[in-house]
């Protein structure tokens, strides 16, 4: 047996353009055409042969190559002018710094378990991991003092392959890290820095890689190093493989091992962001450090939560982590004695008594000041699913709010758009993408550059599919003849629509399958057919999912579909980009309301492509019935198969009577005037709120800044406040069986008008608690007996047509009443005056606690309502 050493010999960059090097390692380029121009000059195909990775492209790009562009006048004017741009982007003051000069230095940490920044960095499966990426480069963008925490997969996803029967079969590259826009972190002796885990009878060590994303670093933690076992290696193996003990290893790896990461690195962030359940467990190593530290663990527990920010994507039950109480005595018992707390106490952090098990979500819910959906339908959606931990409180008032995802515009954007824009909107259009009156510009655009630029971009992006289908055939050994007629698929004059995600079943990726005979009519019509372009991943593991795929692929190949009907492999970033700028039409059918919010018609409108979807995720907020299309009745439904009988009409009757006439609509140019007005709306009216750069701002302002002051306004003096406001609690949660309320009386409501003050008097009992402990208030709002957001748990809801009414309050508003007197029992008698709104009103009065110190008016999910009156 011998050892042979590799050492991997790149070319040497010329003194001139040195700085390439520094360039290919910071995902700045990402985001900016010119910088990846300044690759492609050098060797055009080479760069599309590494993926647009820099990196490699420096690694195997030839010498000689170098040299000439070094002596190109053109070639270093790009140069110098992208540098300049680098480094102005880099030291320039930002948003971030004007708006909170005190808090520059206090450092926000963003916990996920993917990252989808470039196709060069493959470490994504969907839609978590962009959103993640996009939050990272306008984090970048606006100069938050933002760290992002990730796990590094040495196999990435997958890469999918579909074979000559239709199955998916999911390949598992090894990614060398060594030629990726990655950095090993060493120690100042130049030695790799490795932190220690500890899993049930061993340490494992985590290697770290530092990604530069403009401004923003995000570290990434790898297992696969010599000191670890072979098992362990493979802990950061795959993204979303292995069995439950690997999942639940992976997640201690990043959540204990990210906070171990940061505080190595001298790191200490004041806010701490949870992207999604996976990370939960940064909680868990958080309150141990407090309690070694001599902080009493309910006070630890308080300091922890004050700074910590959730955000939920899974609106599906199924979709959330969970773990046996076995397996969390397996990897947590040893931490027990350390975190103060008795097994059953660690357990009751996430524990769901009704469903018997340790629920990552739970855990995030229960430790975190402030908690999140990512678009308004799906706060709603949350609120619902988790009302039973809320016992009590109305549904709208259960502190889980939203903020809507957005997409990163310069990362999305076509660039022969932005080329556009540059000659229409005004200058600095990129920096007021937020504007209204930025986009208002698009009117301005002739309707015949506008469609001459789509129409380039749709040219592109039928070069694309075509070539990813004579990839697939000739891999699969297809015959010659197969191979050939690619050529002949997708006619980019035909209108084209695109259907490309994650291929789970409640994506209803085989909606239109549901007719295949009115399918056929749509792609045959001798004047105006329909072309449609299929693409995503089904998990490994989701034998369901891909037979979704199977079933479409076998569509392809049947007449009269073939050619008009193509599905696509190994769906990433680059075939998105392409999809999402050429094709005319987005489809989106998921079954409604399972879209968290979904981004991908985002990126679409931002390139005049027109979002058709159900009115689902983000579309409810955004379509205004004159910037795309809807799909289906914005309901519930009771089963699965109406709903779907129901939006396969619909959706099919849209094409039929409104888009296809709309699109095939042209003057004597050959031009859809029509059809250009509502790429036009839709540009007008999508970018300017869905995009990440008012996502992160909504972040800052609501949860990173009041997150950063909370900590340190808990976390002083050894956590002295956190250590009162956990004594607080106790006292209340120990006493509020005694309170409650006697008895309600109100004034005559008859003859009162809008705007008159009703007089509310209620007599509580707050046994050993004092008035400043709790506040008494009147909570009405408007009578509904539809409304989804009940007001069930009030049971004496006074209406002020119908008495005794037993409908349901929406739109709940709270008046404060005060202390008139002590009673000589004991009660207290409180005073209020209700200013009354026009229609039927419902209310009541009711007792909950009250503290400056909380994030939430239910912080502390206690209340007490008043009886019948």
């Amino acid at each position: 047996m011998y050892f042979i050493r590799t050492v991997t010999v790149a070319p040497r960059l010329p003194e001139k353009i040195s700085r390439l090097d520094e360039l290919a390692r910071n995902l700045w380029f990402s985001w900016n055409p010119r910088a990846q121009e300044l690759f492609r000059r050098i060797n055009s195909s080479l760069w599309e042969e590494v993926k647009h990775n820099p990196v490699c492209f420096l690694l195997n790009v030839s010498q000689e190559q170098l040299e000439k562009v070094a002596k190109s006048e053109s070639y270093l004017l790009l140069y110098s002018q992208v540098m300049e741009e680098l480094d102005r982007y880099l030291s320039a003051p930002t948003w971030f710094s004007h708006h909170y000069p005190g808090h520059e230095h206090h450092v926000i940490a963003y916990f996920s378990a993917e990252f989808g920044i470039h196709e060069s960095h493959p470490t994504y499966s969907g839609g978590l991991g962009l959103l993640a990426g996009d939050h990272c480069k306008s984090a970048s963008d606006l100069g938050l003092p933002f760290v992002g925490v990730g796990l590094l997969y040495k196999s990435g996803y997958f890469t999918q392959r579909i074979n000559r029967e239709g199955w998916q079969e999911a390949h598992y590259p090894r990614l060398n890290f060594y030629q990726m826009p990655i950095t090993p972190v060493t120690n100042p002796d130049g030695s790799p820095l490795y932190v220690p885990v500890e899993l049930p009878g061993r340490t494992v060590y985590l290697k770290i890689w530092r990604v530069r994303v403009g401004r923003v670093q995000v570290y990434l933690l790898d297992a696969d190093v010599t000191a670890n076992n072979m098992a362990d290696r493979a802990l950061t193996g795959q993204l979303y493989g292995g069995d439950r003990e690997t999942r639940i290893c992976q997640e201690i790896l990043l959540g204990i091992g990210g906070v171990r990461v940061l505080r190595a690195l001298g790191i200490h962030p004041l806010a701490w962001h949870i992207n999604e359940g996976h990370a939960a467990f940064l909680l868990v190593e958080r309150i141990r450090e407090l309690v070694q530290a001599g902080v009493p663990v309910k006070a630890a527990v308080e300091a922890v939560r004050a700074g910590t920010l959730f955000t939920t994507h899974t609106p599906v039950p199924a979709g959330h982590d969970v773990f046996s109480a076995e397996m969390i005595d397996k990897y947590f018992s040893h931490l027990y004695n350390q975190l103060g707390m008795t097994r059953e106490d660690f357990l009751a952090l996430g524990w769901d008594e009704e469903q018997k098990v340790f629920n990552m979500t739970l855990l995030a819910l229960r430790l975190s000041s402030y908690c999140n959906g990512v678009s308004r339908l799906h706060g709603q959606v949350t609120r619902r699913m988790f009302r039973r931990f809320y016992p009590g409180i109305p549904m709208e008032e259960i502190p889980i709010s939203s903020i809507t995802n957005g997409v990163h515009i310069n990362s999305w954007l076509a660039p022969e758009l932005q080329e556009l824009f540059d000659r229409y909107l005004e200058d600095g259009w990129r920096q007021n993408c937020c504007h209204r009156q930025t986009w208002e510009r698009v009117s301005a655009i002739p309707s015949e550059e506008l469609w001459e630029v789509h129409c380039r971009l749709k040219a592109k992006m039928v070069r694309i599919a075509r070539d990813n289908l004579r990839g697939q055939r000739l891999r699969n050994q297809e015959p010659a003849l197969r191979v050939r007629e690619v050529e002949q698929y997708l006619d980019p004059g035909i209108l084209t629509i695109g259907f490309a995600r994650r291929f789970a079943t409640y994506k209803r990726a085989n909606l239109l399958l549901r007719d295949k005979e009115r399918l056929a009519r749509l792609v045959t019509h001798p004047q105006h057919p329909v072309q449609f372009i299929f693409a995503g991943k089904a998990h490994p593991a989701d034998r369901l999912g891909q037979e979704l795929i199977k079933q479409i692929y076998e569509l392809t190949n049947q007449e009269p579909f073939k050619g008009r009907v193509v599905l696509l492999e190994d769906y990433d970033i680059a075939l998105a980009r392409s999809l999402l700028q050429g094709v005319d039409v987005w489809l989106n059918t998921p079954r409604r309301p399972l879209e968290a919010s979904g981004t991908s018609g985002q990126k679409a409108a931002l390139n005049g492509v027109i979002h058709c979807s159900v009115l689902d995720g983000w579309w409810p907020e955004a379509y205004d019935g004159e910037n795309g299309f809807a799909v289906g009745e914005a309901r519930e439904y009771h089963d699965d198969e109406t709903q779907d009988r129901d939006d396969a009409h619909s959706l099919f009757a849209l094409l039929e009577e409104t888009i296809i006439p709309m699109y095939y609509d042209r003057d004597q140019k050959g031009i859809p005037r029509a059809w250009i007005e509502l790429m036009k709306r839709s540009l007008q009216t999508i970018p300017p709120f869905f995009n990440t750069e008012r996502m992160v701002k909504e972040y800052c302002q609501q949860y990173y800044v009041p997150a950063m002051e909370r900590n340190l306004h808990l976390s002083r003096n050894g956590c002295e406040r956190a250590r009162h406001l956990a004594s607080f609690k106790e006292r209340l949660r120990e006493n509020w069986s005694l309170v409650h309320i006697e008895s309600v009386k109100a004034g005559e409501t008859r003859a009162l008008g809008v705007g008159e003050p009703l007089p509310v008097e209620a007599v509580v009992w707050l046994g050993p608690l004092t008035p400043e402990e709790v506040m008494v208030e009147i909570v009405y709002g408007r009578v509904d007996d539809k409304c989804p957001e009940s007001f069930e748990h009030m049971p004496g809801a006074f209406c002020l047509i119908d008495s005794h009414s037993n409908g349901q309050l929406s739109n709940i508003n709270r008046t404060p009443m005060t202390v008139a007197e002590q009673t000589s029992t004991g009660a207290y008698l409180y005073r209020g005056n209700l200013i009354l709104p026009q229609g039927t009103i419902g209310f009541t009065v009711r007792v909950r606690p009250a503290s400056d110190g909380f994030a939430h008016i239910f912080e502390l999910p206690l209340v007490a309502w008043a009886p019948q009156f």
